[in-house]
């Protein structure tokens, strides 16, 4: 029997994702401004998108604290059905694609679309394949150490990849989108499930609260001097403050809701669907480009969040066939 999901986690998985979005759509779409202090130039608008790329930026670390949280159980039912997802959807758009508009697209593109751990432009989907093999040993190896021994070994991972990753541009994780920035992630979030009592979280909620604002407020500071790879680096000392908070927060919510359970299951279809190359070169970047230039700013934000959503929808109504399909194909496996 299957334990039903905390809607209260599902709710944060949702907001993630369309977090990721957002990120997407404005500083992986429109580019960033690199203001490097010279704030009278900076105009409204440009301290507008600063700030929402600022709360929106911990998407990827949030979505990645889920599964370090509740833990991979790796089965190669789960292995599986990941890389058939990743690869319903690669395969799924290049074909569909490819009977609408004949001859523009290469046979040779279709089969590599098939090779979704190597040949992709989707860094996530390797580096978390990667995590699920390391998960056996990362589970065991954490859950073998006393809460002592956990503390000193994560401070000192983490040290170590904000000096020699993030302050120093190390190329095993200069700016986060590697796979150990998620097993960084990965471990956080353990510690917090494996040593840190919901009552604690509870308790200190309202300075946990206080944490995450500061925090947030903080990457929109460091934005306006710092290069935006720098400020917006997953890897980033005040964006893992602003990830960890955040979580912690959810975790002391109390929900349970099979709306919010049943439209988290298609978070990761979301990223999958815009960001794939075929829809993000030709529809996704190019869309939030023609909005920026015939939008002024706050019908531009109306906009975008209404194609942030759209995706979203989106996946919701496509996912449950590719749920279907991967059902029936590992059940008779």
């Amino acid at each position: 029997m299957k334990t039903e999901r905390k809607s209260n986690i599902e709710l944060l998985r949702i907001i993630s994702m369309l977090m990721v979005l957002t990120v997407h759509a404005d500083g992986a779409a429109l580019g960033l401004p690199a203001l490097h202090g010279n704030l009278a130039d900076a105009t409204a608008y440009d301290l507008w998108r600063l700030a929402i790329e600022s709360i929106a930026i911990i998407g990827v670390n949030c979505f990645t604290m889920i599964s370090g949280y509740f833990g991979i159980r790796l089965r190669w039912r789960s292995a599986a059905a990941y890389l058939f997802q990743c690869a319903f959807y690669a395969v799924g758009i290049y074909t569909v694609l490819m009977l609408c508009f004949p001859g523009r697209l290469p046979l040779t593109g279709w089969a590599e679309s098939w090779l979704v751990l190597t040949h992709t432009d989707l860094w996530y989907v390797p580096a978390y394949f990667g995590l699920m093999l390391l998960s056996p040993v990362l589970n065991a190896g954490l859950e073998a150490l006393d809460k002592r021994q956990y503390t000193w070994l994560l401070a000192a991972f983490t040290l170590f990849n904000l000096w020699c990753g993030w302050w120093w541009q190390g190329s095993f994780n200069p700016t986060g989108y590697t796979l150990v920035q998620l097993i960084l992630v990965y471990m956080t979030a353990r510690y917090i499930r494996l040593h840190v009592t919901p009552a604690s979280i509870s308790r200190r909620r309202p300075a946990i609260t206080a944490v995450y604002l500061l925090s947030t407020m903080g990457i929109f500071v460091t934005s306006l001097y710092m290069e935006p790879t720098r400020a917006f680096a997953y890897n980033s000392p005040l964006v893992l403050i602003s990830t960890v908070s955040l979580f912690m927060l959810f975790t002391t919510l109390h929900i349970q809701s099979r709306g919010i359970n049943y439209a988290a299951r298609s978070a990761f279809a979301a990223y999958l669907i815009h960001k794939s190359p075929l829809i993000w070169g030709n529809a996704m970047k190019p869309l939030m480009l023609r909005l920026a230039a015939a939008l002024p700013g706050w019908q531009l934000a109306v906009a975008g969040a209404a194609v942030i959503i759209g995706f979203y929808l989106l996946a919701m109504a496509v996912d449950p066939l590719r749920r279907l399909i991967s059902r029936a194909l590992l059940q008779k496996a």
